[in-house]
Formats: C-alpha cells, structure tokens, sequence
C-alpha cells in the first residue's frame, strides 16, 4: 500500500523515529540529538599526559639475575630401638588394605619401605638422603656463576640449589661463608653466561629513595614489592658491625638473601631481617649495605674467609657524665674499658680510660663505628690511633692485627670466702674492701638509694682506678675526688670490672 507524504502512516513513522534517537541519547548522554544523523558515542578514558615511572622496566632486567636457594642437609636417621617405641600392629592390622589410610600413615610415618607381600612384616627401610632444610633467595654477582645469600640461608647445608627465573635447576656450591655480616656466596658451574647484577654506591642512597625488592617469599618464586627507604645506620643487636638499611617494601620469609635495587638496577642492599611480632611483614625490613656486602663478597671469592683487622680494645659509649668527667666536649668517640693483653692497642700504649676519637683522621662517632672502621681494614695495616686522655688529644700508630676467628670467653673466677676489713665510702654509697692481689677495691655492699646503685655498680664488682689513677684503699677514691671537685668537674670516672670485663661508670662528687 502506498501512502502520501502527509499520510497518517508516513507521520506516525517520523515521530517513532525521532522518540528512538532521543532515547538513544538519553541513555549516552547527549543533550541535543539533530533529526536524521547518528548518534555520537563518547570516548573511553585515556590519560595521555605525563606518568609516575614504574617499576616494570627495572624488574625485567634484573629478574633473570635472582634466583631462589633452596638447601639440603644429611639428617642422621633415628636408631632402630627408638623406632620400636612407635611400632603399633593391633589384630587385623595386616589383614588392612595397603592402601588403608591407617596403614599408609604407620609406613610413612616410620619411613618404612613398600610392605607388600612381606608376610613377616619387615620394615624395609629406605635410605634417606638429605632433606630440605631452608630455602631463601638469592643473585648472581658475575657472568660465570657467583652469586651471593645470606649465611643464614645456608647454614647447616650440604646440598645447594638455584632455581633460575625460567624455571632451571643448577647445583651449587659453597665458596664461603661469614656469619658476622650473615653473607656467603655460593658459585654455579654451568656453560652457559649468567645475567648478573652490580652492587650499587649506597653512599649515596637517601632516605626516601625508591627500592625494589625481588626474591622467593614463603618458597613462591620470583615476586617483586616496592618501597622506600625508611632509615640508615640502624643497629638491631644482630653484631658488632650492624649498619643495616631500612626499607618498608613488602619483606617475608624466603626474601633473605635477596636484593634490593635502586631504580637504576643496582643493589643497594641484601635483605636480610625483618621486625615482625607476628612473622610476617609490618613494613619494616633491613638489609645489609652495598658497601659492606662489595667488600666482603669479594674476600669470599679470593680467599673463602674475611679476615679483619683487629685493635684489642673492649670499649664502651661515651654518655654526658662520663664526658663530663674526663673534660670531654660531646659523647662521641669509644671509651677504652680494657686494653687486651699482647694486643696491637696495648703494644701502642692505649690503655684503659682512653676515649678513641679518630681513626687515620675519621671522626669515631660511637664504638660501633669504631669496630666497623677497624674490621674493614686489613691485618698488618698501620693506622693512626686519635685518643682523648688527661685533658687533651694524643695520636697513637698501631699495627692492626688479625681478628681471632673465636669470641674469648669471660671466666668467673673462684673468690677466697675470708671476709676481710670493710671501708665506707658513704658519699658514694659503697662498702669496699681491698682485693686479694692488693690491685683494687672489692665493692661488698651498694646502697639500693645511691648513685652507684642507678649505675649499676654490683657487690662483687672490683673498682680498679678512679679518675685512670689505680685505687687500692678509700683514701686512694677520696683523693680522685677531691682532685676532681678542683678541677670544676661534677663527676669522677670509675673503672670497674666483672667477671673480667671492663667498664667505666661516672658518679658525681657533688654530694661529698
């Protein structure tokens, strides 16, 4: 059927028409639709302006250098009376299915062999092998297959396994270890080039400055986190050359021994603890310095070992009131409690009540600092020894020796139970009495109210010098005092030692 321009159909048409675009726009958006075109749709978001840097390009050129560690150790298997004590068979027990869920469990749980036909019952036990023992993350230092963990990581090991970004498994070896700074370096015996990474000046790392962390977290695998760095120089008791870089990027167990890089590729640190009350991460992770891990990864692959230069002080901090009574502007620098027998300080003339300010002209801060100094250098290197004494600045040269591979051990000696005479030293709060070997005085009682007592001055303790002048009665420490008080000082220098450990304590004069 035909219809007219003006027909009823032909309008009815117009206006169904019209009513779709404006629904159409409706639904999109538009304000306005013009009869007869189509509509218009917007476009997706798109930011095409400037962006933050990721951390992409970093990853995949690093990722193939860290590879996950996985370690093994020969387990001595239980002897096979102790086994009997677990041997359960009640009636029916063989009678059960092999693979019975009960009789499964009994076999494995006793490392027995398949029981089989075994009418008797006999355990054919297998040998066991070495079992896992840990597993952390580690990277390779150089193209033929050196890399470097934790020793933490390795410790106890005796089979070693990298797992590479790709999937391959290599055998390792161990090429050294060392505790004090918990590294050790393993090498990898393969044709093949490694892709391997640089360590990074951590001189010059700031706090603030983006890290990558890549490493095997709880045995997953290459996983990547990020973060900054959240301080420097943190000492957490781990041992005496702590110097550790915190990160807040997401560290768990399995990232030890794996890197932290800057975003140049670099490392700048190993990790290698976390603080965690619960076991996993906080947010607070530290790991060892690009520098110390440089220097001593490289004695590791030379010789196997670090060797250390060694002083043969025991020091301790300087706090304002042991400053305050030897004179001494500030509380930087490392108090000599003991200079060791034979040692290279000793040898010098570095004796006890020496404060060490600098070492070959470098500003000893703290006695850490001073122990970090000292074993980054070289046994047989002479260094110049500054020390504060008697009111003025000395320098000392001192050949430095060898740090002794064991820590000595403190002994307690046996005392004479004889109680001799007594002496009061009321201004102080003690009861002393002279030493056997007439070297010192004996402290027999601490007034709980005293100074001494807050310092932490003990009965048993045995005061050896007052002021670096050696004591062997009270008129001795009164004397010391009375100098002290001359001289406009507020506090005089006690040298005491315990279980022949040295220290010194500073108690005030002003009461007496």
């Amino acid at each position: 059927m035909s219809t007219s321009p003006n027909s009823p159909f032909k309008s009815r048409s117009r206006m169904m028409a019209a009513a779709a675009s404006v629904a159409i726009a409706g639904a999109i958006g538009l304000g306005a639709v013009t009869t007869g075109t189509l509509p218009v749709f917007a476009e997706a978001v798109r930011v095409d302006g400037p962006q933050a840097p990721g951390f992409a390009d970093v990853v995949q050129r690093v990722s193939p250098a860290v590879v996950s560690v996985r370690v093994k150790a020969k387990v001595e298997p239980a002897s096979d009376d102790g086994a009997q004590m677990f041997d359960f068979r009640g009636p029916g027990f063989d009678q059960l299915p092999d693979d019975h869920p009960m009789k499964r469990f009994f076999r494995e749980f006793r490392g027995e062999g398949d029981q089989r036909g075994d009418r008797h019952g006999q355990f054919n036990r297998r040998e066991r092998g070495p079992r896992p023992v840990s597993q952390g993350s580690g990277f390779f230092i150089s193209e033929d297959g050196y890399l470097v963990t934790n020793n933490h990581v390795v410790e106890g090991g005796s089979e070693f396994t990298v797992v590479m970004d790709g999937g391959d498994e290599l055998d390792a070896k161990l090429i050294g270890t060392d505790p004090r700074t918990d590294l050790a370096v393993l090498k990898v015996d393969d044709s093949r080039k490694f892709t391997y990474v640089d360590f990074a000046d951590d001189a010059k790392v700031r706090v603030g400055d983006w890290v990558v962390a890549v490493g095997n977290p709880f045995g997953l695998g290459g996983t990547v986190t990020a973060g900054i760095v959240s301080a420097r120089g943190r000492d957490i008791g781990a041992g005496p050359y702590d110097d550790f870089i915190q990160i807040d990027a997401a560290v768990n167990r399995g990232n030890s021994g794996g890197p932290a890089f800057n975003l140049n590729g670099e490392v700048v640190g190993i990790n290698t603890a976390i603080f965690s009350p619960s076991g996993g991460n906080v947010g607070i992770a530290f790991a060892i310095p690009s520098s110390t891990a440089k220097q001593v990864v490289g004695d590791l692959m030379k010789d196997g070992s670090v060797q250390r230069g060694f002083l043969g002080v025991q020091i301790q901090p300087v706090n304002t009131d042991i400053a305050e009574s030897l004179g001494l502007t500030g509380t930087k620098g490392a108090l000599v409690s003991q200079a060791e027998a034979d040692s290279p300080a000793q040898k010098a003339g570095i004796v006890a009540g020496d404060v060490i300010t600098a070492v070959d002209g470098k500003d000893v801060a703290s006695p850490k600092e001073l122990s970090r100094l000292i074993g980054n250098m070289a046994p047989g290197k002479p260094v110049d020894i500054t020390v504060w004494r008697n009111g003025k600045a000395e320098t000392f040269k001192v050949d430095l020796g060898e740090l002794p591979g064991s820590d000595k051990q403190a002994s307690l000696d046996q005392k004479d139970s004889s109680a001799p005479a007594t002496e009061s030293l009321e201004s102080l709060g003690l009861t002393i009495s002279p030493a056997d070997d007439g070297k010192g005085l004996v402290v027999t009682d601490v007034d709980p109210d005293s100074d001494a007592a807050d310092r932490g001055i003990q009965a048993g303790d045995v005061i050896v010098a007052v002021n670096s002048k050696e004591v062997s009665g009270s008129a001795d420490v009164t004397a010391a005092m009375a100098d002290a008080a001359k001289a406009g000082r507020k506090a005089v220098l006690v040298q005491v030692t315990r279980d022949d450990t040295s220290r010194f304590v500073a108690l005030p004069v002003s009461k007496g």
